[in-house]
């Protein structure tokens, strides 16, 4: 296996680790964001509100984009095992 090989599979890696998690991060991102805003208008300091909607969306996002996510990791490891014999006549 060459150098070139173990490159092109670790950039394809990191690029699905990317798009698979971006839709809950984000989501959680852009609730946070707005709880915080929400928490510096009314002046209100609590922990738990902050943290609980946060929560709920990330759950939301995974109930939404999760079989996309599963399909995308599915595609990844399909791809890697069907290009073993390839990597191993390198």
């Amino acid at each position: 296996m060459s150098q070139e090989a173990v490159l092109t599979i670790m950039q394809s890696a990191i690029w699905t680790v990317i798009l698979v998690a971006a839709p809950p991060l984000l989501l959680g991102l852009t609730v946070g964001v707005l709880v915080s805003l929400f928490q510096t208008v009314t002046s209100i300091q609590e922990a738990t509100l902050a943290f609980v909607p946060k929560i709920l969306a990330v759950f939301l996002a995974l109930i939404i984009f999760g079989a996309w996510m599963l399909n995308m990791l599915q595609t990844f490891i399909e791809e890697l095992y069907t290009s073993i014999p390839l990597y191993l006549l390198q």
